[in-house]
């Protein structure tokens, strides 16, 4: 064959691979639709691997990105595509730059028998080491069943479109966004492809780049002044993306930026902390740690529902050298105090508003601990001892158990009103910028899971 006839090949065949639907979501994730393909003309049996992968910018940022092509044999992962990824894995090992790893297949190539377990098993493997060094973003605008579901749920946030679906049952039951969303697997759900790509970019531009990087500061609105939802009054106008919304509904979980750069929000939502919410947060707050995302705990809580996921939070909170700042907004008592905003989470920064209660015990336990035999004196010949033992509770929790005594005995830095909490958060962020700690050598605690 001549030089000419070859390259008249090569271009039908790149003409070819340019018009399937993994390369125009690639176009669509990219700045201007450019990117540097990676092994484009890998074969896979009598085709083209049957994934499309490259690099290129997202709002400025590198990034790598692989697109399983449904266009090519479905999608389905092959030894050929699994060689394709991991080299995207490689990459961006190598040069500390994020990973969007789209999904969308019919399943794997039976034929290829165990060379495909060797597949699977490879890309699981690259996506597990590569955790907490640049971060994953798991982009499902598809079917993604059976092992390569497990590969997906591998990134750090998973992004559904509502259509698309994600199962480990091969025969594709429980696998709608909506399922997802309400098990926590899928971490955002959006209406269609395009949202869920346009969230994605979103995601990527938000994040440092690696776990070495500091996320970069953008343009910026100031916060909304909305009193009944105190994450907005704190954050950057428009900047919020609230992940596993449907999930663990006790405790928001909440990327934004304050004054363009990232942090990370957990709010709780409710007087006790249930177990999928404690679980949610703990993992956030170990996904924030791992790229130096500073957290910002805003507390109104007195107990958790479930010791063992109490135990993955306090373990999260203890564990993180991020910058931590929390806020109590109403009520921090016993555990909950404990391990989100006292010597148990490391905290480094704790503000109360003005009317926030702190104490080891809940007010009634304390107030019938503390006053002894006055506490039931003060019920004698009441008329109604029942309103008379909450109005004696109240008494005891302003006396006793305000922001100001634990400001006074140091658990607080400082007492604060509401109107004031992005401006004392913006300052602590700032003196804690260069926050540098050293942990112990070892692998990692064995109290998350």
């Amino acid at each position: 064959m001549s030089v000419k006839s070859k390259i008249d090949a090569l271009q039908t065949a790149r003409q070819q691979i340019s018009t399937t639907k993994a390369y125009e979501r690639l176009a669509r994730l990219f700045d201007d639709g450019a990117f540097t393909e990676i092994d484009a003309f890998a074969r896979s049996a009598d085709g083209y691997a049957e994934v499309v992968a490259g690099r290129g910018n997202i709002g400025g940022i590198g990034a790598f990105a692989y697109a399983q092509n449904p266009d090519v044999s479905g999608g389905a992962m092959s030894k050929a595509q699994a060689a394709k990824i991991k080299k995207v894995y490689d990459l961006a090992l190598k040069t500390g730059e994020p990973v969007v790893s789209i999904f969308d297949s019919i399943g794997g190539r039976i034929d290829q028998g165990s060379d495909l377990l060797s597949a699977y098993g490879d890309v699981l493997r690259y996506s597990s080491n590569l955790s907490g060094v640049v971060p994953q973003i798991s982009l499902v605008l598809g079917s993604c069943c059976g092992t390569q579901a497990l590969i997906a749920v591998s990134g750090d946030i998973v992004v559904m479109s509502a259509e698309a679906k994600l199962t480990l049952n091969t025969d594709g039951s429980h696998a709608s966004a909506a399922d997802n969303a309400a098990h926590g697997v899928a971490h955002i759900v959006e209406e269609n492809e395009d949202q869920a790509i346009e969230k994605t970019r979103q995601l990527i531009n938000m994040l440092p780049s690696n776990n070495l990087d500091y996320a970069g500061t953008s343009e910026y609105d100031d916060a909304e002044n909305d009193p009944d939802d105190i994450v907005k009054s704190l954050t950057d106008a428009g900047s919020g993306i609230e992940l596993q919304l449907e999930y663990g509904k006790s405790v928001r979980t909440v990327l934004a930026t304050v004054e363009g750069a990232a942090v990370g929000i957990v709010a709780s939502a409710d007087k006790v902390l249930d177990g999928k919410g404690t679980a949610k947060a703990a993992r956030f707050v170990r996904f924030c740690d791992a790229f130096g995302i500073p957290v910002i705990t805003l507390l109104d809580a007195e107990k958790f529902e479930c010791i063992k996921s109490a135990a993955k939070l306090t373990s999260a909170y203890a564990e993180a050298t991020t910058a931590k700042i929390t806020v109590i907004t109403g009520d921090a008592y016993g555990a909950v105090y404990i391990a989100a905003a006292g010597t148990g989470a490391a905290a480094d920064i704790t503000y109360a508003w003005v009317g926030a209660s702190v104490s080891a015990l809940t007010p009634e336990a304390a107030a019938v601990i503390e006053l002894g035999d006055d506490f039931g004196g003060k019920l004698k010949g009441s008329d109604d001892p029942k309103a008379e033992r909450a109005k004696v509770v109240a008494e005891f929790k302003e006396n006793n158990l305000s922001a100001e005594n634990a400001a006074a005995d140091g658990y607080v830095q400082d007492v604060i009103l509401p109107e004031e909490t992005r401006m004392k958060v913006i300052a602590a962020l700032d003196m804690l910028s260069d926050k540098r700690v050293s942990t112990l050598p070892k692998k990692h605690n064995n109290l998350y899971i």
